[in-house]
């Protein structure tokens, strides 16, 4: 049986110190797991993702927006988006996120 191993996803030293950095940390038949790393006041614009897929944050705050809803989130926020529902990332600090996309 093989499994992933990573020790610590929480490790601030991954944040650049411009710009965002993404990392697949898993990847296989039924879900992909991306490790987001944004300097202070970086985002991701609106967008969709084709498949359902879960937010947690590790580290830092940042601003949400779902659809016509926006929420401020801190370490500990987690969230379950359906396919294709508009949404966008606005980091307040420097901030860790793991996005997984459940490939259903």
């Amino acid at each position: 049986m093989s499994f992933n191993h990573i020790p610590n996803l929480n490790d601030p030293s991954t944040i650049p110190a411009d710009g965002i950095l993404s990392r697949t940390v898993h990847d296989d038949n039924q879900v992909r797991v991306v490790l987001f790393a944004f300097s202070d006041g970086e985002e991701l614009s609106e967008h969709t993702a084709s498949m359902p897929a879960i937010i947690q944050i590790l580290h830092g705050e940042a601003d949400l927006t779902l659809g016509a809803e926006s929420f401020q989130a801190q370490p500990g926020t987690w969230i379950h988006m359906p396919a294709s529902l508009p949404h966008s990332v606005s980091a307040r600090t420097p901030l860790l996120m793991l996005l997984s996309l459940l490939k259903v």
